[in-house]
């Protein structure tokens, strides 16, 4: 992307948005207020035609270098001295955001449990709201995978001509029956743990152990596993893939939340693009900015045939594919291809 160098570079630093009135939901209920964290890097030209909005998956943050470094950094494909990249922490996340872990303004106590149901339509709705708050009109790039994909197609119907262009990974528009098994499987795993149901900050903590290892068999696929897990012949037990899962599982409760994992899950499930506009191509159809869909060739989770979907139905569309044995997490590994893909479809789009 040639796009004009910008004036000066500013560090990363996170910053608080905080939302005062009332933002109603699709479920009907309402929050009284809330807060995104996010995080601004590099500065605007004097255009205001540089702005690159990444939204993480399902636990990821606002520190957008940290999980996605071969991408966007200093030197990357999306480089702070070029671009004004934001990133901010979804709504209903635990990582400075209001989530179920906030206080509850009516209550003076954590939400816990009664923390209000989310839709994807939801998510982009808040990071609107931000977007008006930062007097940004104009976005050159919105990009996000999974979860992130799917509010990002949520966002790009809301800001119609507002986006220049739309990248979506590995998602789809709709939460599709497999997802939503999966992520049910998980949340049973959640609720099995005998602490589910107390009124505390580490409540179902085992149980997300368990729901990050069925959610890790779902990002990879059965050759990735065979490449990195396999054992030596006669072992009986203590194998391969039994560590790394319990070992993903543990690194995840450990720096996240089942409160927030079954809020953002559920968001997922909801996802459906068509809801209330006659259909889910019909809705597609009237996304006015410039699509790539990338899917994954091996990914089990958010089918390749949902991103081609999603580039055949929108008015410009364009489908891409890595492929790699890393199945769904590909996305955040495979930098050659990603870069590849990239530098063509802005080559092909004259940026």
């Amino acid at each position: 992307m040639n796009l004009a160098s910008p004036h000066l570079i500013v560090d990363m630093a996170q910053e608080t948005f905080t939302y005062e009135g009332e933002f109603q939901l699709e479920s009907g209920e309402t929050l009284s207020g809330f807060q995104l964290t996010y995080t601004a890097q590099g500065h605007l030209t004097s255009s205001k035609d540089n702005v690159i909005w990444v939204i993480h998956a399902l636990t990821g943050d606002a520190n957008v270098n940290q999980w996605w470094p071969g991408l966007i950094g200093e030197d990357q494909f999306f480089d702070p001295t070029r671009h004004y990249i934001i990133c901010a922490n979804l709504l209903g996340s635990c990582y400075g955001s209001t989530s179920p872990l906030s206080t509850n303004p009516k209550t003076g106590k954590a939400y816990y449990y009664d923390f209000p149901s989310l839709t994807t339509r939801d998510m982009a709705n808040a990071l609107d709201l931000l977007r008006a708050h930062l007097g940004i009109n104009q976005i050159n790039t919105l990009i996000g995978g999974s979860l992130g994909g799917q509010v990002g197609l949520e966002w790009a119907y809301l800001l119609q001509e507002k986006v220049k262009y739309t990248i979506i990974l590995a998602s789809n528009a709709k939460a599709s029956p497999w997802i939503i098994g999966f992520n049910e499987s998980q949340r049973m795993a959640i609720s099995a743990d005998q602490t589910w149901g107390r009124r505390e900050k580490d409540a179902g903590k085992k149980g997300l152990e368990a729901a990050r290892a069925i959610a890790m068999l779902t990002y990879r696929h059965p050759e990735n596993f065979a490449e990195r897990q396999s054992d030596s012949e006669g072992t009986l037990d203590h194998f391969r893939a039994s560590t790394y899962l319990n070992y993903q599982g543990k690194k995840l409760a450990d720096r996240f939340n089942a409160y927030s994992y079954w809020v953002l899950t559920k968001a997922m499930d909801s996802h459906d693009l068509g809801r209330g506009r006659e259909n889910v191509a019909h809705a597609l159809a009237r996304i006015p900015s410039k699509v790539l869909a990338i899917g994954v060739d091996k990914d089990l989770l958010f089918l390749k045939e949902e991103s081609q979907y999603v580039a055949n139905k929108v008015s410009r569309g364009t489908y891409r594919e890595i492929q790699s044995t890393y199945g769904h997490d590909a996305f955040l590994i495979e930098y050659g291809q990603l870069n590849y893909i990239l530098t063509s479809f802005y080559l092909e789009n004259n940026e």
